[in-house]
């Protein structure tokens, strides 16, 4: 499993799923509704866990930002600047 869920996504199910437990343990919701939403915060918490979402993976999403890959041996760093071509 490749990460595929960004420090914000994960803040967002985690509240998410606080709020969700909240409504249903003040009693806001109920019943049926209640118990969807229950199972909702649990995947929203064990995705943001291990920063894993299969349905963003089924869509092709990723909201984790992609970090450049260093240069392998033989590479040089490559810069825009005139001036410091070798």
């Amino acid at each position: 499993m490749k990460a595929n869920i960004s420090n914000t996504d994960k803040t967002i199910r985690v509240l998410l799923a606080i709020l969700f437990v909240v409504l249903y343990m003040a009693g806001v919701v109920s019943g049926t509704v209640g118990i969807v939403l229950l199972i909702a915060a649990i995947v929203l918490l064990l995705t943001a866990l291990i920063n894993f979402c299969p349905v963003w993976r089924l869509l092709g999403i990723s909201t984790r930002k992609k970090v450049p890959s260093a240069p392998t041996s033989g590479e040089k760093y490559k810069t825009d600047k005139p001036g410091n071509q070798q």
